[in-house]
This record gives C-alpha cells, structure tokens and sequence, in this order.
C-alpha cells in the first residue's frame, strides 16, 4: 500500500477554466471520490483498500474533500414510490421578470416546500427548472396550482415522469 499524507502532496489548487472555480484533484483523490460516489457508507478502512493508502491519510484526504466542498455530505437514495410519493414531475416556471429579487423570492418560496426536490435556474425557454414529488394525481394538481399563485409566476408547465430509466448520482471522474 502507498501511504501518502496529505502533506506529501499538493494542496488542492483552484482554477477557473471554463468559468466556475475547479479543484484540481490527484489520482488518489479522484478515486476516493469515485468510490464515495458509488457506496458513501463504506468503511474509511475499506475506501482506503480499494484507493491503495493506509486509512489515517485517506481519512484526512476525506476531511479534505468535505473542507473544500467536493464532498458535500452523505445520505441515502430511498424509493419515493413505496414510502407514498407516487409520482415525480417537473414544472418549467416563467416569472414576469428576471430582477433579483424576483429571483430570489421565488427561490425562496419553492425552497420551503417538503415537496420540492431540486431548483434550478435556467436558460432558454423559462426561468426555473423544478422538481417536484406528488402522492398521487390531486396532490400534483395541488402543487400546480400553488405554482401558479406563487407571486410573479406567469407560466407553469409541468411534465410527469412516466418512468425514469437512468438516475445517476454525482460526476464522471
């Protein structure tokens, strides 16, 4: 096994191609981050057998990750439809301007609901891309319709999943 501390190698260096800032990992940090990808209940003693370190520096490389924000948690992927969430749509949503505050406002609105699931501002064809879970086809409704009251809402439009065939979690690496 290599043992490689932490302080062996570089610290993670920000870039900003492209844009946003990028952490420039190692091959042994992407593998860490692959693995947790796929199984983030694992033992730090198994992750650090499967990336080829001993676990003291494979635990802080993963103390690391979290500090840095690459790792942003842990939880667990649970099946909606039998704990009664039956249904899972998304409502593309046009507010009557793009102000701010407007922004803001929505996104704080739609955050306080259990039922929505994900938030995303977007371009090309609306404003904001939200997913949404339903019991059954009144709740869906109910939701629509609190959509269209939510102040500078002048568009929804929503589309149920009929089936969700791939549902991957995380990035390539």
């Amino acid at each position: 096994m290599i043992d490689r501390d932490s302080e062996d190698r570089p610290a993670l260096q920000r870039g900003a191609p492209g844009g946003g800032a990028v952490i420039e990992l190692d091959v042994i940090d992407r593998q860490i981050v692959d693995e947790l990808q796929r199984d983030g209940r694992m033992t730090n003693v198994e992750l650090a057998r499967r990336t080829g370190i001993s676990a003291p520096p494979c635990l802080r490389r993963v103390r690391r990750l979290e500090e840095a924000g690459i790792i942003r948690g842990f939880h667990a992927e649970v099946d909606a439809s039998l704990l009664g969430w039956s249904l899972m749509l998304f409502a593309l949503i046009g507010l009557e301007s793009q102000k701010g505050s407007v922004l803001e406002a929505f996104e704080a609105e739609v955050a306080e609901w259990p039922e929505v699931r994900e938030c995303h501002m977007i371009r090309g064809g609306g404003d904001f891309l939200v997913r949404l879970v339903a019991r059954d086809a009144a709740h869906q409704n109910l939701l629509t319709r609190r959509l269209t009251e939510v102040p500078h809402v002048v568009r929804v439009q929503t589309l149920q999943t009929i089936r969700t065939s791939l549902d991957r979690a995380g990035v390539p690496l």
